[in-house]
């Protein structure tokens, strides 16, 4: 009996190479238009689908490989005799090898440069139909979408070792791939067309396994296009706690004037600075706890040079991260081989939500991009900020939003200077802020503070006044708002209200 092998692919990597590997094991080749082409001209012989069916393709190719002959091949079953006899009285040859990959809507979506038709025009029929049949067949019939199985799958086939195994993986692997095809699509229809989004989808390729996860006994994988937003240009492999702490310190210097630092230990900032060049952002981020800063994370918002590379060089740090490095501050950074320098796009927006994992399910949000207009800063006490407390509150405001929950941040010249985080007790973050900056010598008179939800009674604004302190800004919103801000006048200082809450668990 002869065997076929249905080759239409959209990428045709290899593809001419892999359809003479087949003939040469005595398959005979079914293609459809473009792909039959390519194979002929590489002096492979192969059947057109359209003379196996006797029907021609149409629509401009919208309709191809949508008949009983070539899905009946696909489909019937070997081992039953029903199958077996109906394929025989329709004159349906068995398909045992199924190659397709699909239209590349997933690289025109996104391309504002391409008219809505022109996208609609990728999106795939008979190929994820194809696909489908040969998966949902898989004891008997062998199907490839990607270039990166031919290989392999050839070398099986010549030592006779292709097993129903193999085929059970190539079936999942094409159940996924045309998984992820139809979610692109749906995501897309949904937001070109603005129509509910009543289903949350996340199908994304593994692209990477790390060493290990948050510890070293749990497992941890990449999905999706990290290395899209972050190239890492030098340094040993990058940990999972790494990407976490990484991407927390990108996530704040971006919101930071230039020129900004931020160092990040365990994804909430020891140090955070704006100053009039990068070397001094750094020198004042690191003088916050130059303590924690020993192994963190430190991220730019503008280019690294020689300069700030030769201070950089003279303590351990995990990991360097900016828009861009020169030539110079590379050479002298990479002298130290297991230090990751890291690369991230500036203007890349593209986390939309904040997901967690609960029993059943997933809990999502937003992600918090809230922003601080300097006309929703509401002064709510009888003492006014100078424009320095001004500069600081809006500096600190956008620290406290990066310092987990129950944060107090304390920030002086544009430089936080003592971060308490985490913590039960809004006092006792407020304490361990002021206990950071003493130890390394920072003076609290005159700065300001910023807190990350309100203050539920005046002993928070007690507590932070007693280390000098002049300006609180705080979202407001508690019921004894009015005992607070009693407090803050009876103490002679400003306090301003956001209206916005920045909790971060």
């Amino acid at each position: 009996m002869k065997k076929f092998a249905l080759i239409s692919v959209s990428d045709k990597t290899g593809i001419a190479e892999f359809a003479k590997n087949l003939v040469e094991l005595n398959y005979s080749i079914l293609a459809t238009g473009n792909t039959a082409k390519l194979i002929k001209e590489n002096g492979v012989e192969c059947t057109e689908i359209s003379d196996v069916t006797n029907f021609p393709e149409v629509f401009n190719g919208r309709v191809k490989t949508l008949h009983p002959l070539i899905f009946g091949g696909i489909l019937f079953r070997r081992d039953h005799q029903n199958d077996i006899d109906e394929a025989g009285s329709n004159k349906i040859n068995p398909i045992d090898i199924v190659c397709v990959n699909l239209y590349p809507f997933p690289k025109v979506v996104n391309n504002a440069e391409i008219e809505l038709q022109t996208k609609i025009e990728n999106i795939d029929i008979g190929g994820p139909s194809l696909i489908r049949a040969a998966a949902k067949n898989y004891k008997y019939v062998s199907v490839l979408t990607n270039p990166n199985q031919y290989d392999n799958f050839i070398e099986d086939l010549k030592n006779d070792k292709l097993s129903v195994e193999t085929r059970t993986k190539l079936a999942s692997e094409a159940f996924a791939h045309t998984s992820f095809y139809d979610t692109i699509i749906a995501d897309f229809f949904e937001t070109q067309f603005e129509l509910p989004k009543d289903h949350f989808r996340a199908n994304l390729p593994k692209t990477k396994e790390l060493r290990y996860g948050e510890n070293p006994h749990q497992k941890a994988y990449i999905y999706g296009d990290f290395e899209k937003h972050y190239e890492v240009l030098h340094g040993k492999e990058l940990s999972y706690n790494n990407i976490i702490d990484l991407h927390a310190a990108v996530e704040l210097v971006k919101e930071l004037d230039e020129y900004s630092c931020a160092i990040i230990k365990h994804t909430n900032p020891c140090g955070a600075a704006t100053s009039q060049s990068v070397l001094s952002a750094y020198e004042k981020a690191l003088s916050c706890d130059p303590t924690s800063s020993f192994g963190g994370i430190v991220a730019f918002n503008n280019k690294v040079d020689k300069e700030i590379a030769e201070k950089l060089n003279e303590i351990f740090l995990e990991i360097i991260t900016a828009p861009d490095f020169d030539d110079d501050a590379m050479e002298i950074l990479q002298k130290k081989k297991n230090r990751r320098l890291v690369k991230f796009n500036r203007n890349d927006g593209s986390d939309k939500f904040i997901i967690k994992n609960i029993p059943g399910g997933l809990i999502i949000q937003d992600k918090d991009n809230s922003t601080l207009a300097d006309s929703e800063l509401k002064l709510v006490t009888e003492r006014n900020y100078s424009e320095e407390e001004f500069k600081d509150l809006k500096f600190a405001w956008i620290i406290c939003k990066h310092v987990k929950s129950n944060a107090i941040v304390y920030v002086k010249d544009q430089k936080a200077i003592g971060v308490g985080a985490g913590q039960m007790s809004r006092i006792d973050s407020s304490k361990i802020a002021a206990i950071k900056a003493k130890e390394f010598g920072h003076d609290l008179n005159g700065a300001v503070a910023a807190s990350d939800a309100f203050f539920p009674f005046p002993d928070g604004v007690i507590e932070i006044t007693s280390h000098g302190i002049t300006s609180i800004v705080q979202p407001g919103g508690s019921v004894r708002d009015d005992e607070v801000i009693k407090t803050a006048n009876e103490k002679n200082i400003s306090m301003v209200f956001t209206g916005i809450r920045n909790f971060k668990h």
